[in-house]
Protein backbone atom coordinates (compact mmCIF):
# COMPACT_ATOMS: atom_id res chain seq x y z
CA UNK A 1 0.00 0.00 0.00
CA UNK A 2 1.48 3.34 -1.01
CA UNK A 3 1.15 6.30 1.30
CA UNK A 4 -0.86 9.28 0.13
CA UNK A 5 1.16 12.45 -0.43
CA UNK A 6 0.99 16.18 0.19
CA UNK A 7 2.38 18.71 -2.25
CA UNK A 8 5.25 20.96 -1.16
CA UNK A 9 5.52 24.52 -2.48
CA UNK A 10 8.49 23.28 -4.55
CA UNK A 11 6.10 21.04 -6.53
CA UNK A 12 7.50 17.87 -4.91
CA UNK A 13 5.19 15.25 -3.46
CA UNK A 14 6.08 14.05 0.05
CA UNK A 15 4.43 10.84 1.30
CA UNK A 16 2.35 11.36 4.45
CA UNK A 17 3.93 8.31 6.07
CA UNK A 18 7.69 7.85 6.12
CA UNK A 19 10.07 5.57 8.00
CA UNK A 20 11.79 7.24 10.93
CA UNK A 21 15.32 6.01 11.70
CA UNK A 22 16.23 7.70 15.00
CA UNK A 23 17.36 5.07 17.54
CA UNK A 24 17.21 2.33 14.90
CA UNK A 25 20.25 0.24 15.83
CA UNK A 26 23.00 -0.48 13.35
CA UNK A 27 22.58 -4.04 12.24
CA UNK A 28 18.78 -3.56 12.19
CA UNK A 29 18.18 -0.43 10.14
CA UNK A 30 19.28 -1.85 6.77
CA UNK A 31 16.73 -4.67 6.95
CA UNK A 32 14.08 -2.23 8.24
CA UNK A 33 14.59 0.15 5.30
CA UNK A 34 14.57 -2.69 2.75
CA UNK A 35 11.40 -4.14 4.25
CA UNK A 36 9.70 -0.73 4.38
CA UNK A 37 10.48 -0.10 0.73
CA UNK A 38 9.16 -3.56 -0.16
CA UNK A 39 5.76 -2.82 1.42
CA UNK A 40 5.25 0.58 -0.18
CA UNK A 41 7.16 3.18 1.84
CA UNK A 42 8.66 5.87 -0.39
CA UNK A 43 9.81 8.32 2.29
CA UNK A 44 12.83 7.75 4.56
CA UNK A 45 13.80 10.23 7.28
CA UNK A 46 17.49 10.27 8.20
CA UNK A 47 20.11 12.33 10.03
CA UNK A 48 23.85 11.92 10.48
CA UNK A 49 23.51 12.21 14.26
CA UNK A 50 21.46 8.97 14.24
CA UNK A 51 24.70 7.18 13.37
CA UNK A 52 23.16 4.89 10.74
CA UNK A 53 23.23 6.73 7.38
CA UNK A 54 25.94 4.39 6.02
CA UNK A 55 23.74 1.37 6.65
CA UNK A 56 20.70 3.10 5.20
CA UNK A 57 22.85 3.85 2.15
CA UNK A 58 23.54 0.14 1.72
CA UNK A 59 19.81 -0.57 1.76
CA UNK A 60 19.14 2.19 -0.79
CA UNK A 61 21.94 1.00 -3.07
CA UNK A 62 20.46 -2.50 -3.15
CA UNK A 63 16.88 -1.42 -3.88
CA UNK A 64 16.87 1.99 -5.58
CA UNK A 65 18.14 3.15 -8.95
CA UNK A 66 18.47 2.02 -12.57
CA UNK A 67 17.52 -1.63 -12.97
CA UNK A 68 16.35 -1.89 -9.34
CA UNK A 69 12.84 -2.28 -7.91
CA UNK A 70 12.40 1.45 -7.23
CA UNK A 71 13.55 4.45 -9.26
CA UNK A 72 15.31 7.28 -7.41
CA UNK A 73 12.57 9.70 -8.50
CA UNK A 74 9.94 7.64 -6.64
CA UNK A 75 11.75 8.00 -3.32
CA UNK A 76 11.73 10.95 -0.90
CA UNK A 77 14.81 11.10 1.33
CA UNK A 78 15.30 13.65 4.11
CA UNK A 79 18.42 14.35 6.14
CA UNK A 80 19.51 17.03 8.58
CA UNK A 81 22.44 19.32 9.34
CA UNK A 82 23.85 18.70 12.82
CA UNK A 83 24.47 21.38 15.45
CA UNK A 84 28.28 21.36 15.08
CA UNK A 85 28.05 22.21 11.37
CA UNK A 86 26.16 25.55 11.43
CA UNK A 87 29.05 27.67 10.13
CA UNK A 88 28.47 28.39 6.43
CA UNK A 89 31.75 26.80 5.32
CA UNK A 90 30.86 23.56 7.16
CA UNK A 91 27.44 23.13 5.53
CA UNK A 92 28.33 21.74 2.11
CA UNK A 93 30.97 19.30 3.45
CA UNK A 94 28.40 18.02 5.97
CA UNK A 95 25.82 17.50 3.22
CA UNK A 96 28.35 15.79 0.94
CA UNK A 97 29.25 13.38 3.75
CA UNK A 98 25.54 12.53 4.16
CA UNK A 99 25.15 12.04 0.39
CA UNK A 100 28.21 9.77 0.30
CA UNK A 101 26.94 7.74 3.27
CA UNK A 102 23.45 7.42 1.79
CA UNK A 103 24.97 6.70 -1.68
CA UNK A 104 22.76 9.36 -3.25
CA UNK A 105 23.42 12.20 -5.69
CA UNK A 106 20.85 14.52 -4.12
CA UNK A 107 18.48 14.81 -1.15
CA UNK A 108 14.80 15.59 -1.54
CA UNK A 109 14.81 17.60 1.69
CA UNK A 110 17.63 18.94 3.89
CA UNK A 111 16.86 20.51 7.27
CA UNK A 112 18.61 22.39 10.02
CA UNK A 113 18.21 19.87 12.86
CA UNK A 114 18.10 22.42 15.74
CA UNK A 115 18.17 26.24 15.69
CA UNK A 116 21.19 26.45 18.02
CA UNK A 117 24.79 25.44 17.36
CA UNK A 118 27.38 23.47 19.27
CA UNK A 119 31.12 24.18 19.15
CA UNK A 120 32.51 23.39 15.70
CA UNK A 121 34.47 20.21 15.15
CA UNK A 122 34.07 16.48 14.74
CA UNK A 123 32.82 15.74 18.26
CA UNK A 124 29.01 15.81 17.85
CA UNK A 125 28.44 16.55 21.56
CA UNK A 126 31.31 18.82 22.71
CA UNK A 127 31.20 19.19 26.50
CA UNK A 128 32.83 21.15 29.27
CA UNK A 129 34.48 19.35 32.20
CA UNK A 130 31.26 19.71 34.23
CA UNK A 131 29.23 17.90 31.54
CA UNK A 132 27.51 21.01 30.15
CA UNK A 133 27.54 21.57 26.40
CA UNK A 134 30.05 23.76 24.59
CA UNK A 135 27.93 26.03 22.41
CA UNK A 136 28.40 28.16 19.34
CA UNK A 137 26.28 31.29 18.95
CA UNK A 138 26.15 31.59 15.17
CA UNK A 139 22.84 32.86 13.80
CA UNK A 140 20.84 30.18 11.98
CA UNK A 141 20.07 32.75 9.26
CA UNK A 142 23.72 32.54 8.19
CA UNK A 143 23.40 28.76 8.13
CA UNK A 144 20.22 29.08 6.04
CA UNK A 145 21.94 31.15 3.36
CA UNK A 146 24.56 28.39 3.03
CA UNK A 147 21.79 25.79 2.66
CA UNK A 148 20.30 27.82 -0.19
CA UNK A 149 23.51 27.39 -2.21
CA UNK A 150 23.00 23.60 -2.04
CA UNK A 151 19.69 23.97 -3.89
CA UNK A 152 21.36 26.08 -6.58
CA UNK A 153 23.98 23.32 -7.00
CA UNK A 154 21.33 20.63 -7.44
CA UNK A 155 22.45 18.73 -4.33
CA UNK A 156 19.17 19.32 -2.50
CA UNK A 157 15.61 19.78 -3.84
CA UNK A 158 13.93 21.41 -0.83
CA UNK A 159 14.98 22.92 2.49
CA UNK A 160 13.37 22.65 5.90
CA UNK A 161 13.61 23.40 9.60
CA UNK A 162 13.44 21.06 12.57
CA UNK A 163 12.64 22.08 16.16
CA UNK A 164 12.22 25.79 15.29
CA UNK A 165 9.51 27.87 16.96
CA UNK A 166 7.12 30.24 15.17
CA UNK A 167 9.26 33.33 15.71
CA UNK A 168 12.37 31.55 14.44
CA UNK A 169 10.50 30.36 11.33
CA UNK A 170 9.50 33.95 10.56
CA UNK A 171 13.08 35.05 11.18
CA UNK A 172 14.31 32.59 8.51
CA UNK A 173 11.53 33.65 6.13
CA UNK A 174 12.66 37.27 6.48
CA UNK A 175 15.98 36.46 4.73
CA UNK A 176 15.09 33.39 2.66
CA UNK A 177 15.35 33.38 -1.12
CA UNK A 178 14.58 29.63 -0.94
CA UNK A 179 11.64 29.35 1.43
CA UNK A 180 11.50 26.48 3.90
CA UNK A 181 9.10 23.80 2.69
CA UNK A 182 8.72 21.69 5.84
CA UNK A 183 8.91 22.07 9.61
CA UNK A 184 9.65 18.87 11.53
CA UNK A 185 8.65 18.86 15.21
CA UNK A 186 7.45 16.51 17.91
CA UNK A 187 3.68 16.16 17.53
CA UNK A 188 1.00 13.77 18.86
CA UNK A 189 -2.31 14.08 20.78
CA UNK A 190 -0.47 15.02 24.00
CA UNK A 191 1.32 17.80 22.05
CA UNK A 192 -1.15 18.73 19.32
CA UNK A 193 0.78 21.80 18.01
CA UNK A 194 -2.36 23.37 16.49
CA UNK A 195 -0.99 26.94 16.62
CA UNK A 196 2.36 25.97 15.15
CA UNK A 197 0.74 23.91 12.36
CA UNK A 198 -1.56 26.82 11.48
CA UNK A 199 1.43 29.18 11.53
CA UNK A 200 3.30 26.94 9.06
CA UNK A 201 0.36 26.32 6.75
CA UNK A 202 -0.32 30.07 6.53
CA UNK A 203 3.27 30.40 5.26
CA UNK A 204 3.09 27.62 2.68
CA UNK A 205 4.96 25.07 4.81
CA UNK A 206 3.98 21.49 5.60
CA UNK A 207 4.55 19.90 9.02
CA UNK A 208 6.18 16.55 9.76
CA UNK A 209 5.49 14.94 13.15
CA UNK A 210 8.33 13.07 14.82
CA UNK A 211 7.56 10.74 17.72
CA UNK A 212 3.93 10.60 16.46
CA UNK A 213 3.27 7.63 18.77
CA UNK A 214 4.76 9.34 21.81
CA UNK A 215 8.22 8.07 22.66
CA UNK A 216 8.23 5.08 24.96
CA UNK A 217 11.90 4.26 24.26
CA UNK A 218 13.25 7.77 24.64
CA UNK A 219 16.65 8.44 26.15
CA UNK A 220 15.39 10.92 28.77
CA UNK A 221 12.99 8.96 30.96
CA UNK A 222 10.43 10.64 33.13
CA UNK A 223 7.08 9.83 34.62
CA UNK A 224 5.23 11.05 31.54
CA UNK A 225 1.98 9.34 30.52
CA UNK A 226 2.27 6.67 27.81
CA UNK A 227 0.33 7.75 24.74
CA UNK A 228 -0.16 4.22 23.37
CA UNK A 229 -1.91 3.32 26.67
CA UNK A 230 -4.24 6.37 26.62
CA UNK A 231 -7.83 5.11 27.26
CA UNK A 232 -9.33 7.29 24.50
CA UNK A 233 -6.84 5.86 21.96
CA UNK A 234 -7.48 2.28 23.15
CA UNK A 235 -11.26 2.77 22.88
CA UNK A 236 -10.95 4.11 19.33
CA UNK A 237 -8.65 1.24 18.37
CA UNK A 238 -11.35 -1.18 19.49
CA UNK A 239 -14.11 0.82 17.75
CA UNK A 240 -12.30 0.86 14.38
CA UNK A 241 -10.67 -2.57 14.66
CA UNK A 242 -7.19 -1.02 14.40
CA UNK A 243 -4.06 -0.82 16.52
CA UNK A 244 -3.55 2.18 18.84
CA UNK A 245 -0.60 3.23 16.62
CA UNK A 246 -2.85 3.22 13.54
CA UNK A 247 -5.37 5.47 15.31
CA UNK A 248 -2.62 7.97 16.22
CA UNK A 249 -1.18 7.98 12.69
CA UNK A 250 -4.59 8.24 11.04
CA UNK A 251 -5.39 11.28 13.22
CA UNK A 252 -2.29 13.00 11.88
CA UNK A 253 -2.57 12.12 8.18
CA UNK A 254 -6.27 13.02 8.23
CA UNK A 255 -5.25 16.55 9.26
CA UNK A 256 -2.51 16.48 6.58
CA UNK A 257 0.41 16.19 9.00
CA UNK A 258 3.25 14.00 7.71
CA UNK A 259 4.41 11.27 10.13
CA UNK A 260 7.70 9.40 10.44
CA UNK A 261 7.07 6.55 12.90
CA UNK A 262 10.25 4.65 13.70
CA UNK A 263 10.26 0.87 13.83
CA UNK A 264 12.59 -1.99 12.98
CA UNK A 265 9.84 -4.60 13.47
CA UNK A 266 8.38 -5.74 10.12
CA UNK A 267 4.82 -6.22 11.42
CA UNK A 268 4.78 -2.70 12.86
CA UNK A 269 6.44 -1.13 9.83
CA UNK A 270 3.66 -2.63 7.70
CA UNK A 271 0.88 -1.68 10.12
CA UNK A 272 2.11 1.94 10.30
CA UNK A 273 1.50 2.52 6.59
CA UNK A 274 -1.92 0.81 6.58
CA UNK A 275 -3.77 3.98 7.58
CA UNK A 276 -5.24 5.08 4.24
CA UNK A 277 -8.17 2.66 4.07
CA UNK A 278 -10.26 4.02 6.96
CA UNK A 279 -11.40 7.44 8.21
CA UNK A 280 -11.96 8.72 11.73
CA UNK A 281 -15.27 10.50 12.30
CA UNK A 282 -15.15 14.28 12.93
CA UNK A 283 -16.17 13.61 16.57
CA UNK A 284 -13.31 11.14 17.05
CA UNK A 285 -10.80 13.49 15.40
CA UNK A 286 -11.94 16.21 17.80
CA UNK A 287 -11.75 13.92 20.82
CA UNK A 288 -8.13 13.00 20.05
CA UNK A 289 -7.34 16.70 19.72
CA UNK A 290 -8.69 17.39 23.21
CA UNK A 291 -6.07 15.10 24.80
CA UNK A 292 -3.47 17.88 24.54
CA UNK A 293 -1.29 18.24 27.68
CA UNK A 294 1.54 20.22 26.02
CA UNK A 295 3.59 17.16 26.94
CA UNK A 296 6.95 17.22 25.17
CA UNK A 297 8.74 13.87 25.34
CA UNK A 298 11.83 14.94 23.41
CA UNK A 299 13.76 17.51 25.43
CA UNK A 300 17.50 16.87 25.75
CA UNK A 301 18.19 16.67 29.50
CA UNK A 302 21.23 16.94 31.74
CA UNK A 303 21.45 15.82 35.37
CA UNK A 304 22.52 18.69 37.60
CA UNK A 305 22.64 18.20 41.39
CA UNK A 306 20.60 15.03 40.97
CA UNK A 307 17.84 16.80 38.99
CA UNK A 308 17.00 16.56 35.30
CA UNK A 309 17.16 19.95 33.62
CA UNK A 310 16.70 20.96 29.97
CA UNK A 311 20.25 20.76 28.65
CA UNK A 312 20.10 23.63 26.17
CA UNK A 313 17.45 25.91 27.71
CA UNK A 314 19.94 28.70 28.43
CA UNK A 315 21.08 28.98 24.80
CA UNK A 316 19.60 32.20 23.35
CA UNK A 317 18.31 30.24 20.32
CA UNK A 318 16.69 27.44 22.36
CA UNK A 319 13.23 27.02 20.74
CA UNK A 320 11.03 25.69 23.55
CA UNK A 321 11.02 28.68 25.94
CA UNK A 322 8.15 30.22 23.91
CA UNK A 323 4.52 29.06 23.68
CA UNK A 324 4.93 27.72 20.10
Amino acid sequence: MAASCVLLHTGQKIPLIGLGTWKSESGQVKAAVKYALSVGYRHIDCAPIYGNETEIGEALKETVGPGKAISREELFVTSKLWNTKHHPEDVEPALRKTLADLQLEYLDLYMIHWPYGFERGDNPFPKNADGTMRYDFIDYKETWKALETLVAKGLVRALGLSNFNSRQIDDVLSVASVRPAVLQVECHPYLVQNELIAHCQARGMEVTAYSPLGSSDRIWHGSDPVLLEEPVVLALAEKYGRSPAQILLRWQVQRKVICIPKSVTPSRILQNIQVFDFTLSPEDMKQLGTLNKNCRYIVPLLTVDGKNVARDAKHPLYPFNEPY
